[in-house]
Protein backbone atom coordinates (compact mmCIF):
# COMPACT_ATOMS: atom_id res chain seq x y z
CA UNK A 1 0.00 0.00 0.00
CA UNK A 2 2.89 2.27 0.68
CA UNK A 3 3.55 1.83 -2.86
CA UNK A 4 0.56 2.74 -4.20
CA UNK A 5 0.30 5.97 -1.75
CA UNK A 6 3.53 7.21 -2.88
CA UNK A 7 1.71 7.02 -5.82
CA UNK A 8 -1.07 9.42 -5.45
CA UNK A 9 1.05 11.52 -3.82
CA UNK A 10 3.63 11.95 -7.12
CA UNK A 11 0.61 12.34 -9.19
CA UNK A 12 -0.66 15.43 -6.78
CA UNK A 13 3.38 16.41 -6.83
CA UNK A 14 2.87 16.59 -10.83
CA UNK A 15 -0.10 18.65 -10.99
CA UNK A 16 -2.17 14.95 -12.77
CA UNK A 17 -4.84 15.43 -9.78
CA UNK A 18 -6.20 17.40 -7.24
CA UNK A 19 -5.59 16.97 -3.62
CA UNK A 20 -9.27 16.11 -2.84
CA UNK A 21 -9.15 13.30 -5.64
CA UNK A 22 -5.56 12.14 -3.96
CA UNK A 23 -7.70 11.90 -0.30
CA UNK A 24 -10.28 9.96 -2.00
CA UNK A 25 -8.08 7.51 -3.75
CA UNK A 26 -5.62 6.82 -0.44
CA UNK A 27 -9.12 6.19 1.53
CA UNK A 28 -9.90 4.15 -1.20
CA UNK A 29 -6.51 2.16 -0.80
CA UNK A 30 -6.96 2.30 3.47
CA UNK A 31 -9.76 0.27 3.14
CA UNK A 32 -8.82 -2.13 0.55
CA UNK A 33 -6.06 -2.63 2.93
CA UNK A 34 -8.30 -2.61 6.10
CA UNK A 35 -10.41 -5.13 4.22
CA UNK A 36 -7.32 -7.71 3.75
CA UNK A 37 -5.52 -6.79 7.10
CA UNK A 38 -7.24 -5.19 9.81
CA UNK A 39 -4.71 -4.99 12.44
CA UNK A 40 -1.88 -2.33 11.69
CA UNK A 41 1.53 -2.68 13.30
CA UNK A 42 1.28 -0.20 16.54
CA UNK A 43 4.99 0.14 16.38
CA UNK A 44 4.85 2.61 13.27
CA UNK A 45 4.38 5.80 15.21
CA UNK A 46 7.46 4.50 17.07
CA UNK A 47 9.23 5.34 13.64
CA UNK A 48 11.59 8.23 13.18
CA UNK A 49 11.94 11.10 10.09
CA UNK A 50 15.15 11.46 9.52
CA UNK A 51 16.51 14.43 7.22
CA UNK A 52 20.38 14.32 6.28
CA UNK A 53 22.17 17.21 4.16
CA UNK A 54 25.58 16.04 3.01
CA UNK A 55 27.46 19.70 1.98
CA UNK A 56 30.77 19.07 0.00
CA UNK A 57 32.02 21.54 2.23
CA UNK A 58 31.10 19.51 5.29
CA UNK A 59 27.88 22.26 6.38
CA UNK A 60 25.89 18.52 7.16
CA UNK A 61 23.11 18.64 8.82
CA UNK A 62 21.46 15.62 10.87
CA UNK A 63 17.81 15.59 12.02
CA UNK A 64 16.04 13.03 13.97
CA UNK A 65 12.07 13.88 14.61
CA UNK A 66 9.76 10.83 16.12
CA UNK A 67 7.21 10.64 13.67
CA UNK A 68 4.37 10.75 16.32
CA UNK A 69 6.33 14.76 16.92
CA UNK A 70 6.19 14.93 13.21
CA UNK A 71 2.39 14.44 12.81
CA UNK A 72 1.67 16.61 15.96
CA UNK A 73 4.26 19.69 14.62
CA UNK A 74 2.74 19.53 11.16
CA UNK A 75 -1.02 20.33 12.44
CA UNK A 76 -0.25 22.56 14.66
CA UNK A 77 2.84 24.56 12.48
CA UNK A 78 0.44 24.73 9.25
CA UNK A 79 -2.41 26.47 11.32
CA UNK A 80 -0.55 29.20 12.77
CA UNK A 81 1.80 29.85 9.29
CA UNK A 82 -1.63 30.21 7.68
CA UNK A 83 -2.58 32.68 10.16
CA UNK A 84 0.27 34.67 9.53
CA UNK A 85 0.37 37.20 6.56
CA UNK A 86 3.75 36.84 6.14
CA UNK A 87 4.00 33.04 5.66
CA UNK A 88 0.33 32.36 4.48
CA UNK A 89 0.97 32.78 0.98
CA UNK A 90 3.85 30.08 1.50
CA UNK A 91 1.70 27.65 3.53
CA UNK A 92 -2.02 28.31 1.76
CA UNK A 93 -1.56 25.71 -1.09
CA UNK A 94 -0.56 22.86 1.41
CA UNK A 95 -2.49 20.39 2.01
CA UNK A 96 -1.43 19.30 5.27
CA UNK A 97 -4.28 16.46 5.61
CA UNK A 98 -2.54 14.54 2.37
CA UNK A 99 0.47 14.64 4.50
CA UNK A 100 -0.93 13.45 7.96
CA UNK A 101 -2.73 10.60 5.20
CA UNK A 102 0.53 9.45 3.59
CA UNK A 103 1.97 9.34 7.85
CA UNK A 104 -0.90 7.71 8.48
CA UNK A 105 -1.07 4.95 6.16
CA UNK A 106 3.11 4.23 7.09
CA UNK A 107 5.06 5.77 3.91
CA UNK A 108 8.34 4.07 4.92
CA UNK A 109 11.90 4.16 3.57
CA UNK A 110 13.17 7.29 1.50
CA UNK A 111 11.02 9.89 0.39
CA UNK A 112 13.29 12.39 -0.35
CA UNK A 113 16.87 11.89 -2.45
CA UNK A 114 18.16 14.66 -4.21
CA UNK A 115 21.30 15.28 -5.77
CA UNK A 116 22.89 18.44 -6.84
CA UNK A 117 25.43 18.91 -9.09
CA UNK A 118 28.07 20.23 -6.91
CA UNK A 119 27.91 17.19 -4.82
CA UNK A 120 25.88 18.18 -2.17
CA UNK A 121 23.04 15.82 -1.06
CA UNK A 122 19.19 15.79 0.83
CA UNK A 123 17.70 12.64 2.42
CA UNK A 124 14.63 12.29 4.29
CA UNK A 125 14.00 9.02 5.07
CA UNK A 126 11.38 7.32 7.79
CA UNK A 127 12.88 4.51 9.78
Amino acid sequence: MKEEISRVLTLVQDGKIDSKKAAELIDVLKEKEEAISPQKPAHYTDKTLKIRVISKENDNVNVNLPIKLVKAVLKTGHSIAASIPQSEKYVKDIDINLLIEAIENELDGQIVDIKSANGDSVAVIIE
